[in-house]
This record gives structure tokens, sequence and C-alpha cells, in this order.
């Protein structure tokens, strides 16, 4: 397979700041990422962020069929010209945050995501997949090194935090290489990860509303240095209807005297649906 770093010769690209643009140009890399996937014949897969399609191209071997997003037209037009004779392979010039992972998931068949996705806007990337969660099996991604520790931190670590929690409620994610800082053009200041989250059947603990446990999440950990209660007390949520919150907490068992870092995904689920209770009894 030609080299990334040729391709890009070839069509003038320079890579985009805004957009996050920093393309994988080692081929050996893409491949491992391609098979870390578990990635088989009957699979539709949606790319993240395809770029000069040499990651497209090798998933597009094995599946039925790869839906490329890119973003920056000039790409889209590169990956229509390399990819032209892949019969396989649907491009959509499309910002990731506004499409529905939920088209290309035909006959209630769950999709697979595979992408090396844009570092500054990673989170919200997660949380989108999250909202599709339904509709995709598993999603195996790159993120800056930083971002990777925080989402499988566990509990009681400075790295825990809102990512942490939220993605481990609806997946079970595992690291599966470090990519040097030297694999990619322009080179970023820190070495990369790829994790393979797979998504479960159902939340880790059986959570009665989604934007109630978000929002708990956030608040828990809105000011770290404060105790769970004084976050709590600040939830707009709980204020406006007078909830005491240390009955609350009691309701829930949990110490008020915690902070959000210390609590497991099961707790945080637990103190959510105790939160939809007491909403529901207002």
């Amino acid at each position: 397979m030609e080299s990334p770093l040729k391709i890009l010769k070839r069509y003038h690209i320079h890579p985009v700041k805004r957009l996050g643009q920093s393309f994988l140009v080692d081929n050996n890399i893409t491949s491992r990422i391609v098979d870390a996937s578990k990635i088989d014949e009957g699979d539709t897969v949606v790319e993240i962020g395809a770029g000069l399609g040499a990651m497209t191209a090798m998933i597009a071997i094995t599946v039925k069929k790869v839906v490329a997003l890119e973003i920056d037209p000039k790409l889209v037009a590169v990956l229509g010209e390399e990819l032209k004779d892949i019969s396989n392979v649907e491009i959509i010039h499309a910002d990731v945050l506004r499409y529905d992972f939920s088209a290309p998931a035909c006959g209630g068949i769950r999709i697979k995501v595979i992408g090396n996705i844009p570092y500054n806007v990673s989170s919200q990337i997660l949380f989108r997949l999250i909202e599709f969660r339904e509709h995709i099996s598993s999603a195996t991604l790159m993120f800056q090194k930083e971002v990777a520790d925080r989402i499988t931190a566990p509990p009681g670590t400075k790295e825990y935090g809102i990512l942490s929690v939220i993605i481990s409620m609806y997946a079970a994610p595992s690291k599966i290489m470090t990519v040097p800082a030297t694999c990619f053009y322009p080179r970023p200041k820190v070495d990369s990860v790829v994790l393979k989250m797979d998504m479960r059947e159902g939340p880790l603990y059986p959570l009665e509303n989604h934007d109630i446990f978000i929002e708990t999440v956030k608040t828990a950990f809105s000011k770290r240095r404060k105790t769970l209660a004084n976050n709590l007390k600040d939830m707009d949520r709980l204020r406006s209807k007078g909830v005491d919150v240390s009955a609350l907490l009691d309701e829930a068992g949990i110490d008020g005297r915690r902070r959000g870092e210390t609590l497991t995904v099961e707790e945080f689920g637990r103190l959510s649906n105790t939160i939809n209770h007491s909403r529901c009894s207002q």
C-alpha cells in the first residue's frame, strides 16, 4: 500500500490545524488497529475521519460495507479518487458530531466504529457514540494518551472523572496499544493510545434515567475539591425543588463527605436513581 506521506505530497494536502488533523503515516500501525477491531465479513463499519483512505481500504477488504466519514472537502475529493475502485465504500462529507449513527445500522444489526479521531473533539465524539449506543457494538479509536488514561482510570485516581464514569457505564474499554508521536504527520507533542470499547447490552447498573445520570456525574465532578454533598447542593434539579441533599445521600447509602472521584460507577448509578425518585416525589 502506498505511503500516506506520498499521497499527501501528490495531492498537495496540508494539515488543517483547526480540524485537529494529524495523519497516521505508519501503515503497519494502521493494520494493527484494523486487526484489533475484530471486524468480519458481515460487518458494517463507520470510519471516523477517513482522511487519506489508507485505513478505509484495509477495512473494506474484510467487511460488508464501510461508511467513511470526512469533514474536510479536500480530503473527500482525495478519498473519491483513491477509493474509486472499491465498491463497498460509501464516502460521506459530514461532521461526525452531527452524523446519525443509526442510519447504517439496518435490520437491528449493530455497526462497528473505527477511527483516528481529532483530539480536539474526542470527548464530544465519545458522548455522541454513547447517544447511539444501541446501534453500535464496538468502537476502536485513537486517543491522545491523556484522554485514554482518563477513560480507563479507576476510582480514587486523579485521572478518574466524567469520561471514566460515563464510558464505563455503557462500554467496557480496553487498551490495545500505545502509538508513538513519530507515527504521525504533523508530529503531535504526546503519544497516542488505541482503545477498543465494547458496548454493553445494557448499562453496568440498571439506570432509570440516562439524562439524570449524566447530570449527576457532571455535578459530582463540577468542583473536584468540594465534597459530594456540597456539589449536589448546586444541582439545579435539586435546589429548585428544595430537596434535602443530606437525606437524599442517606437514602442512596453514600457518605456526603466523600468526593466524586471516590464513587464507583455503580454508586453513581444508584445515586442518579435516587435523584430520579426525589424528582418524581416532589
